[in-house]
């Protein structure tokens, strides 16, 4: 061996590793359409899920806790149930069926009818996301505006890839940990056209969750979105989730009792 192997050896093996200058960039630097493919496949690999989390979240200054029974789709199919802390019974109940919704708080003794958009999913959640983006965003796989141009960085601090969009549709900002092969989107935040923040997610604790052909997905544990419009935000914490699992449309719908009055209705 020559005087110059050790050194060479001890580079390539510390090659990625964060030091004075952070982590190293260890595989070719992705192209913004390197990056939207990529997100595209990881959601189109995940088809369906259901799941039990503890939700947590903040409206104005009551805050609110428990356990949620989830389920969703591609088409702007979801469902949530949260339970009773006494008993395990459901006292709020929502179906989202692709076109319209159903909402029944068994507490309150009303219901909410209309349109499925991020609205509806205001209802229950208090922070508005379109159903298609809650189901992106429970796998950990954030939804890209269309067309998108920008640019992509690399963070040798975190050891992630920062990804600037930019199109009509307005602005958002990724960032990817890729150490070790992952490929881990942490953080996003969607703006509007004129610069507002729409919404803003946070995703913790990534693990492999195996669906139910045997494949493995990397999905997070744990996540925070943001409505700043709403004052509010959601904290979710996964304690079990089934993926790839075939769900029939009629779960996703919901008779109303009849003669149930409207929510907020005097």
């Amino acid at each position: 061996m020559t005087r110059f192997a050790l050194p060479t050896m001890l580079l390539l093996a510390f090659a990625g590793c964060p030091g004075k200058g952070g982590y190293v960039r260890t595989s070719p630097a992705p192209s913004v359409d390197d990056v939207v493919a990529r997100l595209a496949a990881k959601r189109a690999a995940l088809s369906s899920f259901t799941g039990a989390s503890v939700m947590d979240y903040w409206l104005g200054k009551d805050r609110v806790k428990g356990d949620v029974l989830v389920m969703g789709k591609p088409g702007a199919h979801v469902r949530f149930a949260a339970l009773s802390p006494a008993g395990g019974d459901t006292i709020v109940d929502m179906a989202c069926d692709g076109h319209d919704f159903a909402f029944v708080d068994k507490q309150n003794n009303c219901q909410l009818t209309g349109p499925c958009d991020r609205t509806s999913i205001g209802t229950f959640l208090r922070v508005e996301l379109a159903p298609e983006d809650f189901v992106a965003l429970a796998l950990g796989t954030p939804p890209v505006i269309a067309d998108a141009k920008g640019t992509v960085t690399w963070d040798p601090a975190r050891g992630a890839e920062v990804v600037e969009l930019a199109s009509a549709a307005g602005k958002q900002s990724l960032v990817i940990d890729t150490r070790e092969g992952r490929w881990d989107v942490v953080e996003s935040k969607l703006m509007g056209p004129d610069g507002t923040l729409l919404w803003s997610v946070e995703n913790r604790d990534f693990g492999d969750v195996t669906d139910v052909a045997g494949k493995k997905h990397r999905v997070p544990a744990k996540s925070k979105l943001v409505s700043p419009q709403e004052k509010a935000d959601l904290q979710v914490e996964w304690k079990d989730r089934e993926l790839n699992k075939p769900i029939e449309d009629e779960k996703f719908q919901m008779a109303v009792p009849a003669g149930l009055p409207r929510c907020g209705a005097k």
